[in-house]
């Protein structure tokens, strides 16, 4: 419906004319498109908003829809392309001391190094981006780069610095009603308790982040969790438990299209069925999971997966076949 107006609004503006009320019902029309999961035709009318607000010499406005357009990038897994795009909204933020702006833009960058692996250039972000959210008084997004910082530190291994962060985000995601945020800082205290082995404080968050995941309706979210709960079960020698978590996990990831989930889940069953001592099970998941890593470029997991299937033929006593994956 929203939608429906949206182009009403947009064939009325251009019948009249009137240049700034249509790049606007542009903007809002790529939102719509965005919000539907649909970023290829979100990119479409962000990118037709665009060249008016040029010419309209609208700089604020421009440096937003270079945003919006990085993070339909981002979305849609093209992370220096999406970098492009924020590094020019970034400059005409600065330049027309847009600090809303500024902040946003500052975070999406930092999102982008550290889904490219770059951890610590991430993090030199997301703490230029923080002091800004706070000047501002954007408490949603200033909870949501502390998460961030969270997040970071534990992917460095960096564990109780990543909890300090993520326990000043959750209470702020509470009082701002975000919901999904909450579910992304409950997420990221498992991961961390998980990280440094008290695996039953792990749960007990994974187990929050999942409701809420599943009352907001956020599939891709609720997949990785279940991943989380999975792997944490594994770990405490549950294993038959831990498969029916993952396996839970895996037609969601494949109908999200979450490439690198789907392969580390996928990883993750081979793992068990290793431990199992069902080798030939094994192989096939990490056979699976491995071009996957390698489409994706997630050369950790294909690390782990070659290292996976290399233990497995030195058990069947497969020397050569273990050199192979080994080197």
């Amino acid at each position: 419906e929203a939608l429906e107006v949206s182009n009403q609004a947009l064939a009325i503006y251009r019948d009249k004319g009137d240049r700034a009320a249509e790049a606007s019902a542009l903007q809002n029309i790529g939102h719509i498109y965005s919000e539907l999961g649909e970023k290829q035709k979100a990119l479409e009318y962000f990118n037709q908003a665009l060249p008016i607000e040029r010419a309209a010499g609208d700089r604020r406005t421009e440096a937003m829809t270079l945003q919006n357009i990085g993070v339909a990038y981002s979305d849609l897994g093209e992370k220096q392309k999406a970098l492009e795009y924020d590094e020019q909204a970034l400059s005409i933020a600065r330049a027309v001391n847009d600090r809303a702006t500024e902040g946003r833009t500052l975070q999406n960058i930092g999102l982008a190094y550290s889904d490219l692996g770059e951890k610590r250039k991430a993090l030199e972000y997301f703490n230029q981006a923080l002091p800004i959210e706070r000047a501002v008084g954007d408490r949603k997004m200033e909870a949501h780069t502390l998460e961030n910082i969270g997040i970071a530190y534990t992917d460095l291994g960096e564990q109780r610095k990543a909890l300090e962060y993520l326990d000043q985000a959750l209470p702020i995601e509470g009082a701002v009603g975000d919901r999904a945020g909450e579910a992304t800082a409950l997420h990221g205290l498992g991961r961390a308790y998980g990280a440094i082995g008290e695996a039953q404080k792990a749960l007990d968050y994974y187990n929050q982040a999942l409701l809420i995941e599943r009352a907001v309706g956020d599939r891709g979210s609720e997949a990785r969790t279940l991943v989380g709960i999975g792997g944490t079960l594994s770990d405490l020698g549950e294993r038959n438990k831990a498969l029916e978590y993952f396996n839970e996990a895996l037609p969601i990831q494949r109908a999200v299209g979450n490439r690198s989930g789907e392969a580390g889940t996928l990883a993750g069953i081979g793992a068990v069925y290793s431990a199992f001592g069902e080798k030939q099970k094994a192989l096939e998941y990490y056979n699976q999971a491995l071009p996957i890593e390698r489409t994706v470029g997630d050369h950790a997991g294909e690390a782990a997966t070659l290292n996976g299937i290399g233990a497995l033929y030195l058990d069947l006593d497969e020397m050569q076949k273990a050199l192979e994956y080994y080197n």
